[in-house]
């Protein structure tokens, strides 16, 4: 297999690099601006949350469609980026979490823009025996910025003595830069003269395989609530705001040192089988978060949260290229991305009333118990005759 990287999957992958350094610096603060400066209950934040991503969803399969149907790619990813940079000036101008709610809907519309279609641009650049190797290449640099971007925020929260509002402002300048980068150097193949694209909107026309990795997705999504009950979850247990930031930072290095080692196993020994360890890897983790008591855990679980990440997140991408084609790439990777980011919303909204209305531990045990459920079905899928 050719290690060889295209020129826009390299840039690319440092165009998320500078977007994610922007977005982690905000995101693990975010969930403490809301309740320790706006005051916000954990319900709400559950609420902004899942509203947040459910936009994302919608618009993966909505942009997805028409950059198949117009055959551009680009103009997509630039809008996409572009939004999310904006965004990061709108949060901080928030003084009430409906103001915050509109920032991140903001935010979740660009990345539902962009989404679909950058993946079909690195699928555009990847062969059928690298597939997971580029999608978890791309991954790695994601993650990468993603490490950077919260000790970015520790050391800016410390300069203006933990004023959060300034590092909002200041995340919006690696955003800008990685939009600058992706209209500058990246080019996108042109397009082919073909018969117009044509999509199926009837579930019984798609592929038997992608409705099953559909489903087994959903099921799972249905209980994959937001990363801010974890960042949550380590402040219940007594972590300071820096501390919560650093045991993010370690999530998102695992994220880096795993990614592109997960999509090379996949393109070993099949997507599938790397997918469902990374289920495996989510209902230990949110089990632990359930059960524990003592917040050292925390130093173990975050990073091997962020396994559960490299072996599923671009995996998922490798999985579903293996049988649809690039020119209705964007379509699948939407519809995909939608049905489970609704399903996340649905998560969201319930661990934070469960979080209320119970206890913490019961919002993990939940997501793990769905995460189980998914596995078993995927594990014995051959099994089942007839979706």
């Amino acid at each position: 297999m050719s290690k060889k990287i295209p020129k826009n999957v390299w840039i690319l992958g440092v165009v998320s690099f500078f977007n994610d350094i922007a977005s982690e610096m905000i995101y693990p603060i975010v969930p403490i601006f809301l309740t320790s400066v706006l005051y916000v209950p954990v319900s709400i934040i559950g609420l902004i949350e899942g509203f947040a991503e459910a936009t994302a969803s919608i618009m993966k399969f909505i942009s997805g469609y028409f950059s198949d149907k117009i055959q551009k790619r680009k103009p997509f990813v630039v809008l996409g980026y572009g939004l999310g940079s904006i965004s990061k000036l709108l949060i901080g101008l928030a003084y009430s979490w409906p103001f915050v709610l509109f920032a991140r809907f903001i935010d979740r519309l660009g990345k539902g823009v962009r989404t679909s279609a950058r993946d079909s641009l690195l699928l555009q650049n990847a062969t059928p025996q690298n597939k997971g190797y580029i999608f978890g290449f791309h991954r790695t640099f994601d993650s990468l910025g993603a490490v950077l971007g919260p000790l970015l925020a520790l050391i800016l929260l410390y300069s203006f003595k933990e004023n959060i509002r300034s590092v909002f402002f200041i995340a919006f300048i690696p955003s800008a830069i990685g939009v600058l980068l992706l209209i500058l150097f990246v080019r996108e193949k042109k397009k082919e003269e073909d018969e117009k694209f044509k999509f199926s909107f009837k579930w019984k026309n798609l592929n038997p395989k992608y409705k099953f990795f559909l489903i087994v997705s959903l099921i799972f999504a249905l209980g994959n609530s937001s990363d801010a009950f974890l960042i949550l979850r380590a402040q219940n247990l007594g972590l300071t705001t820096i501390l919560v930031t650093l045991t993010y930072v370690l999530y998102n290095l695992s994220q880096t040192i795993f990614s592109t080692p997960a999509g090379s196993l996949a393109d070993k020994i099949g997507a599938r089988k790397v997918f469902a360890i990374g289920l495996l890897v989510f209902a230990a983790v949110y089990f632990g978060f359930g059960i524990i008591k003592s917040p050292v855990f925390i130093w173990a679980l975050f990073p091997i949260y962020g396994i559960y990440i490299a072996f599923t997140d671009g995996i998922s991408k490798a999985y579903i290229s293996e049988f649809v084609t690039e020119k209705e790439s964007g379509t699948y990777f939407g519809l995909y991305q939608m049905g489970t980011a609704i399903c996340a919303f649905f998560a969201s909204f319930v661990g934070g009333l469960i979080w209320s209305q119970f206890n913490p531990s019961a919002t993990f045990y939940y997501g793990s118990i769905m995460a189980v459920l998914a596995f078993l079905i995927l594990s014995y899928g051959k099994l089942i005759k007839k979706i």
